[in-house]
């Protein structure tokens, strides 16, 4: 069987659309102090729906979509957008960015884990081992709660369910990205993602207030919702086309990282000594997916 090589710009375009996704997720945090969450996801799908607008249109050479397509992105929609967005939301209300970002450090695991039971890729001694890793990095900062977050584990507990989230859309995405392009996906899935929102954010919307709301935190939701529902997705799915999910997950460690970065350097957060071990014990087990590309084969 012949292997080949994988262009640069797909590992490029994997690294940049978790980076986006890490700094959307901590910068969240201030637009969560104005919005509530279903209004703040609403406003991100809608955002990104205005400017995806002409992808939305089929192009000449793809075929139309028959049933089995359209659960998939319909499951893709659900699970990377809208449960994703909901559980990430409100579980930042919960603990802080750098808190999630050593939690998201599971992702490559997890991706791991629903490849084996989705794909049929199967799991050798190296990758199980990165499994245990990322779940003792998680048991080690649920050791320490952070001092300005006395319910932190519902925050943790809904964190992780987003890494679950966000696991399922990297497989589910794998096997739509052989045959749709990567605009037409976002913008498929982001309607998907408006349409299931849009009922939650009603229920919503007279509690909600608008005055004060300062220019700034205006340019930051245009920002959250392009980068949320356009560049991340786009980016994704290019990578995808060129490489296999359980190696495409390895590059969700930009995700935790970007997000961990964020609230240290602009959110005034800190790391201390038992988050920052918990964070590298996940970033072993992600070296270990890193380099264990032979036990991690497709079964036939």
């Amino acid at each position: 069987m012949q292997h080949q090589q994988t262009p640069w710009h797909a590992y490029l375009a994997l690294a940049a659309s978790m980076s986006l996704v890490g700094s959307y997720v901590a910068l969240s945090k201030p637009l969560l102090e104005v919005f509530s969450v279903f209004i703040l996801a609403w406003l991100r799908f809608a955002i990104g729906g205005i400017a995806m607008l002409p992808w939305l249109r089929r192009p000449q050479h793809e075929s139309p979509l028959d049933r089995a397509t359209r659960w998939k992105l319909f499951a893709q929609a659900c699970f990377g957008n809208f449960l994703f967005s909901i559980c990430m939301l409100f579980g930042m209300r919960h603990t802080s960015a750098s808190n999630a970002g050593v939690i998201m450090a599971s992702l490559p695991a997890v991706v791991a884990i629903f490849s084996a039971l989705l794909l049929r890729e199967r799991l050798g001694g190296r990758a199980l081992a990165a499994i245990a890793l990322a779940m003792g990095g998680i048991m080690l900062y649920a050791a320490e709660r952070p001092s300005d977050h006395t319910d932190a584990w519902l925050g943790n507990a809904l964190i992780f369910a987003a890494v679950c989230c966000e696991a399922l859309y990297v497989v589910i995405g794998k096997s739509l990205s052989t045959h749709l392009g990567a605009k037409r996906v976002s913008a498929l899935i982001n309607l998907w993602g408006w349409l299931l929102m849009t009922p939650l954010a009603l229920w919503t919307w007279p509690d909600q207030t608008w005055a004060g709301i300062s220019v700034s935190l205006w340019a930051l939701l245009v920002f959250y919702g392009l980068a949320a529902s356009v560049w991340t997705v786009w980016l994704w799915m290019v990578g995808l086309r060129h490489v296999h999910a359980h190696q495409a997950g390895v590059f969700t460690v930009m995700l935790p990282v970007s997000a961990a970065s964020v609230g240290v350097l602009l959110l005034g957060e800190t790391l201390s000594v038992v988050q920052m071990g918990a964070f590298a014990m996940a970033l072993s087990g992600v070296y270990l997916v890193t380099t264990s590309g032979r036990h991690l084969t497709k079964q036939t």
